[in-house]
């Protein structure tokens, strides 16, 4: 996983934030799917998230989100490659590619994910993009 640094710091964020912050809660989330800590990676979230995935059903709520990443993700067993990450007051944008498998199969793709964050530093909108028709 990559950070391309100090060019990708926003013109401004929420007091008590850096755009460094946010950089490493996108990474460490990143991290923790790779590893399957579901506990983890939900505590990044927000009560209200909205997840939002091409050609799949929206994801709203904790709850839903959780239930996604114990049962119903058909990405498994691979990681994440990071290249870029910008972020700008609330609102961050990942590019990368994912390796691993898809319901059994091996698979490549690149992927952008678009988050945004609420007053706690918390994720509460995300939406992924593929060169899939769906993940």
């Amino acid at each position: 996983m990559t950070d391309s640094g100090p060019r990708h710091d926003p013109v401004s964020v929420p007091a008590g934030e850096s755009a460094r912050d946010r950089r490493e809660l996108l990474t460490s989330y990143y991290a923790l799917v790779d590893a399957g800590d579901i506990d983890g990676l939900v505590t990044l979230f927000a009560d209200d998230i909205r997840y939002e995935r091409p050609g799949q059903e929206t994801i709203e709520g904790i709850d839903e989100l959780r239930r996604f990443y114990e049962r119903g993700r058909p990405l498994e067993d691979g990681s994440h490659e990071l290249s870029r990450i910008l972020v700008e007051d609330t609102s961050a944008a990942v590019r990368g590619t994912f390796s691993g498998r898809l319901d059994g199969d091996p698979v490549s793709f690149g992927f952008a994910d678009h988050h945004e964050f609420d007053a706690d530093g918390l994720i509460t909108e995300r939406y992924t993009f593929t060169d899939r028709d769906s993940v």
